[in-house]
């Protein structure tokens, strides 16, 4: 009885390491694939979107005859206006290590700035004065140097050339008028915050300062010597422009975004 017994235990333990070997030998599942995270955005790459916002201008001019030779709503010589903004942009990024961007944009927007205004002279023998300022549109051209403060936003600003459509037209006692309508050139400077909110876009929020000069002009139909009367001369003034604009757009970004390792 001993003897079947250990014969048994000595079968039991062949079947069992038969059985650890067999298994041994089974193929092992390989582990679940986890892909790598995505690489954080960086701001290299161009872009092209729209923009909406407010637009404020303000008018300001000297009279050949004198400020003063305008009855007291208009003794401050200065005009302002408001009204909205609308257009598009394109423009470059590049993104340096540490967060620094640098780039270039041109934005170009109509206008709804527009006011018409009558002046009272002291004179009865010249009647009134109206004065009709309009701003078309603007054209800006701008380098940016900005800071990726975090990975989605960037802090900016800019600045550069500006252009503008604007009119300043002065119409003396319905008898003659400037006829003043022509692209200024001056200069632009302000800043803003973007975010880039998905793969390829992002949002912003700019404010800009423009100035677009002086311009001597003369009330046509009798020679300017200098003084503002009928029985004179014309009437000479020189009209001064400056614009303020809020603007908030969108962008599509593409040649870079989201396109390989952020350089930081």
């Amino acid at each position: 009885m001993q003897k079947f017994r250990l014969t048994v235990l000595a079968a039991a333990a062949v079947a069992l390491t038969a059985t650890i070997a067999s298994a041994a030998d089974l193929p092992r599942k390989a582990p679940a694939y986890v892909p790598p995270p995505p690489p954080p955005p960086t701001w290299t790459g161009c872009y092209l979107g729209a923009n909406i916002g407010w637009a404020g201008g303000h008018f300001s001019s000297d009279f050949n005859g004198g400020n003063n030779f305008f009855s007291n709503n208009f003794n401050d010589n200065h005009s302002n206006t408001s009204g909205f903004a609308g257009g598009g942009q394109i423009g470059c990024d590049y993104q340096w290590a540490g967060g620094w961007v640098i780039g270039f944009r041109n934005m170009f927007d109509g206008t709804s700035i527009s006011r018409t205004r009558t002046l009272g002279v002291v004179d009865p023998t010249f009647g009134g004065l109206q004065l009709h300022t309009r701003m078309n549109w603007f054209d800006t051209l701008t380098g940016r140097v900005g800071y990726s403060f975090a990975p989605n936003w960037l802090l900016y600003g800019q600045g550069g050339g500006a252009w503008a459509n604007a009119e300043a037209n002065l119409t003396f006692a319905n008898l003659a008028t400037s006829g003043q309508n022509r692209t200024r050139s001056g200069w632009t400077a302000g800043g803003g915050v973007e975010w880039m909110f998905a793969p390829h876009w992002s949002a912003f929020l700019e404010g800009n300062y423009m100035d677009f000069g002086h311009r001597d002009e003369t009330v046509f139909g009798l020679t300017n010597t200098g003084t503002c009367g009928l029985l004179i001369g014309g009437c000479g003034f020189n009209p001064h422009f400056t614009a303020t604009t809020v603007l908030v757009g969108v962008n599509y970004r593409f040649g870079g975004l989201f396109g390989g390792k952020a350089p930081y």
